[in-house]
């Protein structure tokens, strides 16, 4: 008997039935809103860029369906924004069928069970599916980075899956920025690759000037040393304020890391077809506009498509949080949040606790439970929070703020109480709160969010600084500690009613929600890769 899960993505329901197979399928259909459901008013209808999607198709024909085949990184950030770019391109344009390839890691037990939760489930609109590939061990004894050898394990699978599976005309594929490695696959097959990027445009400038670096000198030795001097700041021709060596990111000190990022880079620039990027022209539209202008880039087409959001939660309870929320007043809480992985000792924790207390401001605060060290794994709930927080703290806090676990983030930036958020500033929480109207204080933990936090920060205005530089890579990393003056002074600047911050990030809102309807630049955009992608495909326009 097939067991059901039900999911949503931006709005859409979806409905996941399990089928037990070799390679594990999923397909979903979207159930459309009112105003949506009268762009298909026939399965034989499709919809291109020139055909508005509130009005019924200008044309009837019978169409051909085109298979575009995606492969993300698997990791949650990337997982859930692909899976909604995915939605997107589906909905947008029936023409287009999905199929989604799943890999699972052996060092990311969470995204694991995210695409196996996808995995058991198939229902009736074959509009986009995910194929588990089989789990392959880790690699013992390796010399090379674990990450790249496993990408590198998993390309016979990925021809295996595309070759017998598909049943449309394959017109390529996409792959995630750390994923091109399988363009490989995709020129025995005969189509050519894209890439969907899930930083910023900022990051993709960044990484292609430090990949110029080292193509010209063919060695990391001619980038890395540079990067050990405190006082060294990096200048990009896209960006306008050099990039300080405190925020760059720490795979660019390791040297087989560094290596494996610039040969992924370059394969950008030599390889693929276009680069789709989760932002907006109005967000980073000075280097928008000098990566695309700038010739000796030979880079291919650029498609800003973002904000590429999961916006809906799919869980029927309405969180306790929540409702403490609704009593509050509007604009004067503080969230803070650290992502997935972010997780403090006691000594800063106490530190925050001494920090939101000085500030007097209401709060909701996720505090999560450091993994063991050594052990890579994502941190879980605190059974009791007395254990960790400071003698007193809850209940002198308690008409004030919330000590909660995991949060529901999207719901909590939406709500009209949020003011402010304490942000680890992963890409997705960036837009998520830009989205929302809510500006961040930046606390940075791993992998590019210390260049995140720079950006927003300096180059663009829109965030306050606690700290840019803080670096919680692994658990056995010991990072300074953020004082509880530091953290108070933060919160404050933060929480200002009128100041600039918050009323560039207001603007910034109002343009993230405009460039993703009809006619709004992000919108454009899509339809032009959309149209690009069927113009080459094997079997031409419809």
């Amino acid at each position: 008997m097939a067991q059901s899960l039900s999911v949503s993505f931006v709005g859409k329901s979806v409905r996941f039935i399990v089928l037990p197979e070799r390679f594990q399928k999923l397909s979903y259909s979207k159930g459309m809103t009112s105003s949506s459901s009268s762009s298909f008013p026939s399965t034989n209808c499709y919809i291109t860029s020139q055909t508005s999607p509130t009005s019924p198709c200008k044309t009837l024909q019978k169409m051909n369906k085109f298979e575009l085949v995606f492969i993300p990184m698997p990791g949650m950030g990337h997982l859930v924004s692909t899976v909604e770019m995915a939605t997107l391109l589906v909905t947008r344009d029936p023409r287009l069928s999905i199929t989604m390839l799943g890999m699972k890691m052996p060092f990311d037990s969470k995204a694991s069970e995210y695409i196996q939760s996808l995995s058991e489930s198939l229902s009736n609109n074959p509009s986009l599916r995910l194929i588990v590939l089989p789990e392959l061990p880790a690699p013992k004894d390796s010399k090379d980075l674990l990450l790249k050898v496993l990408l590198d394990s998993y390309k016979p699978h990925v021809k295996e899956a595309v070759s017998s599976l598909l049943t449309n005309p394959l017109a390529g594929f996409v792959l995630d920025m750390f994923t091109t490695t399988m363009v490989d696959v995709a020129k025995e097959l005969g189509v050519p690759s894209y890439v969907y990027y899930t930083s910023s445009a900022a990051y993709l400038a960044f990484s292609l000037h430090l990949e110029e670096i080292y193509r010209q000198k063919n060695s990391n030795e001619a980038v890395n040393p540079q990067f050990k001097n405190p006082d060294f700041d990096l200048r990009v021709s896209s960006l306008i304020h050099p990039i300080p060596s405190k925020v760059i990111p720490g795979i660019f000190f390791m040297e087989k890391g560094a290596v494996w990022i610039y040969e992924e880079t370059k394969r950008l620039r030599t390889e693929m077809k276009g680069i789709l990027i989760n932002t907006f022209e109005e967000l980073e539209s000075h280097v928008m506009c000098s990566l695309s202008s700038d010739s000796s880039l030979n880079l291919p087409p650029l498609y800003s498509i973002g904000p590429i959001l999961h916006l809906n939660n799919n869980k029927t309870d309405r969180a306790d949080v929540l409702k403490w929320l609704d009593d509050q007043p509007p604009s004067s809480v503080v969230f803070l949040c650290f992502g997935s992985r972010g997780s403090f000792e006691k000594g800063q924790v106490e530190e925050i606790a001494e920090g939101l207390e000085r500030s007097g401001v209401r709060f909701v605060w996720t505090l999560r439970k450091p993994p063991p060290k050594e052990v890579f794994q994502d941190p879980t709930d605190y059974t009791d929070f007395k254990d960790i927080l400071p003698e007193g703290f809850l209940d002198r806090t308690a008409e004030v703020g919330r000590v909660i676990g995991w949060a529901p983030q999207v719901e909590i930036l939406g709500h009209p109480a949020t003011g402010g958020f304490v942000s680890h500033c992963g890409w997705n929480s960036t837009l998520e709160s830009l989205w929302h109207g809510v500006p961040m204080a930046t606390w940075p933990m791993y992998a590019e969010q210390q260049f995140n936090a720079y950006e927003m920060v300096v180059e663009l205005g829109l965030a306050v600084e606690i700290t840019v530089e803080y670096r919680k890579e692994g658990a056995s990393d010991e990072p300074r500690v953020v004082s509880g003056e530091e953290i108070e002074k933060g919160i404050r600047k933060l929480m200002e009613e009128d100041s600039e911050v918050r009323k560039k990030v207001k603007g910034v809102s109002e343009e993230s929600r405009r460039c993703v309807m009809e006619g709004g630049s992000s919108y454009v955009s899509m339809g032009k890769f959309i149209e690009d992608v069927l113009a080459t495909s094997p079997r031409g326009r419809c």
